[in-house]
């Protein structure tokens, strides 16, 4: 018998992949998104009567971050905090099992040192995190009833085919021969194949441990200037690294941040920093290893933009 899954957010890129991933496992699954469709319902159709008979609800559903800041604060919080509350609500009076809550590592910190574990103390900075925090915090300060269990998944930069971020900006700059300049910067940061992340989640319905925060993330952080080199070799592409000082890179940062041009400090920063995030607690509890390694992921993902050309 198949069980049914609700599933948030099920038109977004994770919803996308997670759904069709479910189905191949026994799992039914039913979307949930503002405007009902053919194959979805929308969130009054859900309060009325769509928890009938639901395993399991998987909140991914949010509002991303707005890295160009031009977003109102109060709208993250809306989407992120209120829509994960009133959720979160009809849960708990429903005959539900499992509650599954798509957080982000961004609600514990901007900046890491180390390894990002989950008992760090949440200090998060932009609106983003902290209306993610918000969610979580609700979420923990509720006492579940012994048939229930909620689960917080903070997941690191997420990739996979028909994903559309930075990774795309990176592949355009190796596939038009531009050599990649920052060479000398030995940073170390943690990514998220949308495999991984589908069966992670496959793997908490099926063994269901007791109600916690996971992070999760690939098992290798790489350098910036490792994943120029998988993306080159992923698509076939001869790259060119350049190890400029990096006291002219910073200059050239600076110049950039005063000019507003696409080069500047937070660019730069976002390609040299340091996000290491510890995923030993996810793998432990579920005594699983994730079925794909950083470079398979990232690889995959990179020759799909191929594939779209």
């Amino acid at each position: 018998m198949h069980k049914k899954i609700l599933v948030t957010g099920s038109t977004g890129f994770v919803g996308q992949n997670l759904i069709p991933y479910l189905e191949k496992h026994h799992y039914t699954s039913i979307g949930v998104s503002r405007t009902a469709s053919k194959q979805t319902i929308n969130y009054t159709t859900l309060a009325e009567h769509g928890w009938d008979n639901a395993f399991a609800i998987i909140h991914l559903a949010g509002k991303a971050h707005d890295l160009k800041n031009s977003s109102d604060d109060q709208a993250y919080f809306d989407v992120n905090t209120e829509l994960t509350k009133n959720l979160f609500q009809q849960f708990l009076k429903s005959d539900c099992s499992i509650f599954i809550y798509m957080s982000s590592v961004k609600a514990v910190a901007d900046t890491v040192e180390g390894n990002l574990k989950e008992t760090v103390k949440p200090n998060p900075i932009t609106a983003y995190g902290k209306s993610k925090i918000a969610a979580e915090n609700y979420i923990l300060n509720h006492k579940l009833p012994k048939n229930k269990k909620a689960y917080i998944l903070r997941p690191c930069m997420i990739h996979g085919p028909g994903n559309k971020g930075n990774l795309n900006l990176l592949y355009q700059i190796v596939a038009k021969g531009i050599p990649y300049p920052l060479g000398a910067f030995d940073n170390k940061r943690s990514f998220l194949s949308v495999e991984n992340l589908c069966f992670a989640i496959y793997t908490l319905l099926e063994k269901q441990p007791e109600s916690a925060i996971f992070n999760l993330a690939d098992d290798e952080a790489i350098s910036t200037t490792k994943l120029i080199e998988i993306i080159g070799k992923a698509s076939g592409k001869n790259t060119r690294i350049w190890k400029l000082p990096k006291s002219l890179i910073h200059l050239l940062a600076s110049i950039g941040s005063a000019l507003k041009l696409p080069f500047n400090q937070e660019r730069l920063e976002k390609l040299t920093e340091n996000y290491k995030v510890d995923n030993s607690l996810l793998k432990n509890t579920l005594t699983i290893q994730l079925p794909i390694s950083t470079e398979e992921g990232l690889t995959t993902t990179i020759q799909s933009f191929q594939e779209k050309k």
